[in-house]
């Protein structure tokens, strides 16, 4: 069976299409700066991939260029193939603890939740409707992002403000990337045997959250209400004394509006030194930049401090802290520098396997600390997708 998988966000459309229930990639892709005069898109097929420069003004005709290249690279040769697309949807409130089959209550709910990721939200609502136009036969699954941290305790998901703000308002931490975090944390069920697994996972890419899993669920995560909270990251700012606000509208005269679009897209690494890749970071230090130096270890600090609190929140039995995501998956750096950060912890590098591991080099993941380490370290490259189309499998008609 064919299953599609869609990650549509503000002006981006990612998807993935894979044999089912084997679980093989098909074909990829993304389309890029939707909207935008410069918008492009990019097919991985059969090891190759091709870009290709086109104007493609909304998540609607992304969809379309995406279905004719399904069928133009022989993916399928008819659209009818395609029996469930499975959608990452951003935010399911408290109401969401799972996936569920779309209908006209979950578009409604979506576009309710939308309220709490704002940028999101609106790409996500047109390449669903989109994609129930072009494919009506096919089971439509949206897959929350905020789910997997369902299982979170009130005592680590309310905040110290009036009740009313969440009895009335739904003011409270739902976190993000429960789609890696909970892929992840299977993965590691599997590799250790074991069920009621403790993990701290560090999910840091452009965006970045870190999750403490307790017997298997989550028990806490960074992010907070929107996935502003936490982490310092590529452009959002994470965790900020939130008095700057109202001191910025006063000092500098900006408006609400402005500030909020500048602690999400100009601040963190890019805030600090003018880079949101650590790539581009990395490369400054080595040319002497004093404030991409300042800007690393400063989103280093902030990682390891989370991890210190998640480990004492799991009364320091954990069994293992895993990195993932782009910048953990391929920054043998930026790795060095965190666990050098742990060791009060007695977690131990072994620099030798750490400098081995990126996916553009032939080991992926593995344990990257010492077998005296207190805690194993290890890299394991993340896989949404295949959490988005094995849900929606499962909940295909």
């Amino acid at each position: 069976m064919k299953v599609l998988c869609v990650n549509a966000g503000s002006s981006s459309l990612k998807f993935q299409l894979y044999d089912m229930p084997a679980e093989i990639s098909i074909i990829g892709g993304y389309v890029e700066k939707i909207g935008a005069k410069d918008s492009f898109y990019t097919i991985k097929f059969e090891g190759k991939k091709t870009e290709v420069k086109k104007l493609i003004k909304d998540h609607a005709e992304a969809v379309k260029v995406m279905l004719e290249e399904l069928i133009n690279y022989g993916a399928v040769k008819d659209l009818q193939e395609i029996r469930a697309v499975g959608h990452r949807a951003v935010h399911g409130g408290e109401k969401y603890a799972k996936s569920v089959v779309i209908d006209d209550e979950v578009m409604k709910d979506i576009k309710e939740f939308g309220k709490f990721a704002p940028l999101h939200f609106p790409g996500n609502l047109a390449a669903i409707k989109a994609m129930q136009k072009a494919l009506p036969n096919a089971t439509q699954v949206a897959v929350f992002d905020t789910a997997f941290h369902q299982t979170i305790p009130k005592i680590q998901y309310m905040y110290p403000v009036p009740m009313e703000w969440y009895e009335k308002y739904g003011v409270r931490k739902y976190g993000f990337h429960g789609t890696s975090h909970k892929y992840i944390t299977e993965e590691m069920q599997k590799k250790l045997g074991k069920e009621n697994i403790n993990l701290i996972i560090c999910h840091v890419g452009s965006g970045a959250s870190i999750t403490a899993v307790k017997d298997g669920k989550s028990y806490d995560t960074t992010m907070g209400l929107t996935p502003l909270d936490g982490l310092m990251m590529g452009t959002r700012s994470g965790s900020i004394d939130p008095s700057i606000i109202k001191y910025m509208i006063d000092e500098a005269g900006m408006t609400y509006d402005k500030i909020d679009d500048a602690l999400n897209k100009e601040s963190g690494l890019k805030g600090v030194c003018g880079f949101n890749d650590n790539r581009d970071v990395e490369q400054a230090i080595a040319n002497g930049d004093e404030n991409a130096r300042l800007a690393l270890d400063m989103y280093v600090d902030r990682i390891d401090r989370y991890i210190a609190e998640y480990y004492l929140e799991l009364g320091g039995e954990v069994d293992a802290i895993v990195f993932t995501a782009g910048v953990l998956e391929n920054g043998a750096e930026t790795r060095e520098s965190i666990i050098n950060g742990l060791a009060p912890l007695g977690i131990k590098l072994n620099k030798e396997v750490n400098d081995a591991i990126a996916s553009f080099k032939e080991i992926t993941s593995g344990i990257i600390t010492t077998e005296d380490s207190t805690v194993p370290v290890y890299v394991e490259p993340t896989n949404e997708e295949v959490m988005i189309v094995r849900d929606a499998y499962k909940l295909c008609k």
